[in-house]
């Protein structure tokens, strides 16, 4: 019979395996965004910061991350908005309707982003919007919204609605009781959703296709229309820059996580 160390190790050695295997790929990338050579190679000839300064001085690259950012942070601010008061009137109904509702929210979390994005699009384009600021951030809130429906729910969930009982019974208002007990207590779960909104925005790229023109596309669609062509180090070094924003929303959700204790994927799909 095996030792149950043996199968500890094996466990952490499976783990490391499958570890490796994911992040590899974003690694090697990183190294080669600090190639001096022009070809895409690995591992490669020499380091330098060519092709971070090529980003800064293109205009279609500044352009692009400016756009991104700004519907970044429209959408983010927006979806935890509409996201937040979503959860907050699900929480306290029930019924048949209320799940069906829920169920709606939650669907572009599990309808392909193909699909909602042609929808959009035909949407959009019959009101004249496609290749509009205000359309690429629409389209990123339809799919922004159910993670915050999913964190601020959760934090709702997680609550102790007894202490906004006690604020009621002690004759606070409706709205001070709110403001004063229930908000600080999901706050937590807000900030979540915020930061998960912000992260699938600058990321979006299927959606952010059918909306763009080149006039006006976010970086993931140029990224994309280079790939199509030829392909340089200046691809790795914008692949690590949105890595990198990325890793820092997920660190700043994370630590808002274990500050509070929110669970804050629990709820999704459901």
């Amino acid at each position: 019979m095996t030792a149950p160390w043996a199968w500890r190790w094996a466990a952490y050695a499976l783990v490391a395996a499958i570890s490796v295997y994911l992040v590899a790929p974003m690694a090697i990338i990183v190294v080669i965004s600090f190639s001096d050579s022009a070809l895409l190679t690995f591992p490669p000839p020499g380091l330098s910061l060519r092709w971070y300064r090529s980003l800064a001085e293109t205009p279609a690259w500044r352009d692009s991350i400016l756009v991104s950012l700004q519907v970044m942070v429209l959408t983010a601010v927006a979806a935890t908005a509409l996201g937040t008061a979503a959860a907050l009137g699900l929480a306290s109904w029930r019924g048949p309707l209320a799940a069906t509702i829920r169920s709606l929210l939650m669907a572009p979390l599990v309808i392909p982003h193909i699909i909602s994005g042609a929808a959009i699009f035909l949407l959009f384009d019959a009101w004249g919007w496609v290749g509009s600021l205000q359309a690429l951030v629409l389209g990123h809130i339809a799919l922004a919204v159910p993670y915050v429906v999913a964190t601020v729910g959760a934090a709702l969930e997680t609550m102790d609605h007894r202490l906004t009982q006690a604020a009621l019974t002690l004759g606070a208002s409706p709205r001070i009781a709110f403001m004063r007990v229930t908000l600080p207590l999901i706050r937590p779960g807000i900030l979540a959703g915020l930061l998960f909104a912000a992260m699938l925005s600058f990321d979006e790229l299927i959606v952010s296709l059918f909306l763009s023109t080149p006039q006006l596309r976010t970086v993931t669609v140029l990224m994309w229309s280079n790939v199509l062509g030829d392909i340089d180090p200046e691809i790795s070094a914008i692949a690590t820059v949105i890595l990198l924003v990325s890793m820092v929303l997920l660190a700043l959700q994370w630590f808002l996580s274990r500050q509070r204790g929110v669970p804050v994927l629990q709820g999704i799909g459901r």
